[in-house]
Formats: C-alpha cells, structure tokens, sequence
C-alpha cells in the first residue's frame, strides 16, 4: 500500500499563506507535487522568497498573489489573477485571519467588525469563488483554519472566539451543500502553535506554563498544522467532510488546571 501522500497536478491557494502556518502548509503542498498561490497582505518580499523557495526545492509552481481577504473585489481579482495562471483550483486553505484583545465591555463595533470581516466574511469570499470553479470542474477541497477557541472560550477574545465558532458552522452548512459536486469542506482548529511570528510571546509568557497545561507536554508546531491540511487535500482524506479537527495534543480538553487524582 502507497501511504504517500500525492497532490501532484493539483493547484492550491493558501491565504495567509508567505509566513508562520500559512508558509508551513504551502511547504507541505508542494513538497507532495501541489502548485501554490501564497496569498499575502503586505509583506511581498516574505511571499517572493518562500516562492522562490518552493520552486527551487520542489519543483513546482509557485505564485504571489496580494490581496486583502476582507476585500471582495481583492479577492474577485485574486481569483482572476489565479483563472489566467493555473488552469484550475483544486484546493482552497483559508488560513489567512486576525486577532485582537480586549474586555468585551470596551470592545468597539469597529474592532468587532475588524475581527469578523477577515476571519469570516474574507474566508466565505473566496470559498464562494473557488467554489464556483470547483462545481465547474465537479471536485474540490476547502480546508478552513478555525482555532480550539472555537469551543473553548478566552477573557478577551470574545469577538475572534465567536468568529471561529461561526467558521465552523460556515464549514458544515458548505459541506452539506457542495458534497452534492464532489466538493470537501472542513474545518483544522489548532491549539497553542508556535511560530516565528509568536515565539517571543510564548518565552515572555513562559513556554514551562503551556508545557504544563498541554496533556501532550509540547506546544505545537506549524508542520503539525501542515500536515494534516495535506493529508485533508488528497485521496487519502476522500470520505472527511463536514468535520473538526483539533490538532492541539490535548489542550482544550484540559480546562480543569487542578489534578483530583490520588
């Protein structure tokens, strides 16, 4: 039995994608034989190298495509930039979001809005477009980057935990709608992942507090997050639809911090 995993021919878009989960889940698509679409913001120069990276190592091709997710015409002009480039999107990873934190009580409509209009609205925008090209071509993958605190509730993120916990709705109302067309959606929540981007945070809060908390005695990484999308993307993953999965060793399982046992 081949237990490899193979996306050679496929074409992925990650938004989000020149850095930290994104950049480590384009790595893992195109080491399996995917072509990638980084998406990015404002950091062009990130996108270009990892790019570049992913050409020279893999083979593949690799594109850069800037665009500001929450933006509906961004992202209907990403999808045109992708139409004149690949000649289809086989595989969509919406992983591009924000967060902020604040008390609830103080909390602005303005940064509400912020919050739900990347993590929601922007990640529906382009499910909605490689949607209308994946019934087109009768098969497909969206995989939604959602959080643990989909379901575990956080002091401060009220508006980014609500966001997450409505992307998974989105995930399964979308999966019961285009499972009809050989379309897949679901959802990856990871817990405390470490990156680049949050490494200082991790040592100034203390990486001994999370080791602790964590069953599994780490926190994660971002190839965790990877691989799992790029299993999720191919054959192997073939009948998962509708579904959460929660790469997070255990974290949100244990919110009792005491230990009753003798």
């Amino acid at each position: 039995m081949d237990n490899s995993i193979d996306l050679k021919n496929k074409n992925v878009l990650v938004t989000g994608g020149s850095q930290g989960i994104g950049a480590a889940i384009c790595r893992a698509m195109a080491s399996c034989g995917a072509n990638v679409v980084v998406n990015y913001l404002d950091n062009k120069q990130t996108a270009e190298t990892l790019a570049t990276e992913l050409q020279s190592q893999y083979g593949i091709k690799a594109l850069i495509c800037q665009a500001d997710i929450a933006d509906q015409k961004a992202v209907l002009q990403m999808f045109e930039f992708i139409d004149n480039n690949l000649d289809k999107i086989d595989i969509l990873v919406n992983n591009a979001g924000c967060e902020t934190i604040g008390h609830a009580i103080n909390l602005s409509l303005d940064e509400w809005d912020l919050i739900f209009n990347v993590n929601l609205k922007g990640a529906f925008i382009c499910a909605q477009e490689a949607g209308k090209r994946m019934v087109k071509q009768n098969s497909g993958v969206i995989i939604n980057i959602s959080s643990i605190h989909d379901k575990v509730p956080r002091k401060g993120l009220v508006h980014y935990c609500a966001s997450k916990a409505a992307m998974n709705m989105m995930t399964r109302c979308l999966a019961l709608e285009l499972a009809e067309n050989n379309i897949r959606v679901v959802t990856v929540s990871p817990g405390a992942i470490e990156t680049e981007m949050n490494k200082s945070e991790i040592e100034k809060f203390g990486r001994e507090k999370f080791n602790k908390w964590i069953p599994m005695g780490r926190i994660g990484i971002a190839e965790d997050v990877a691989w799992t999308c790029a299993f999720l993307a191919s054959n192997k993953a073939a009948y998962y639809t509708a579904t959460e999965i929660y790469i997070d060793g255990g974290y949100k399982e244990n919110t009792i911090p005491y230990d009753p046992r003798p």
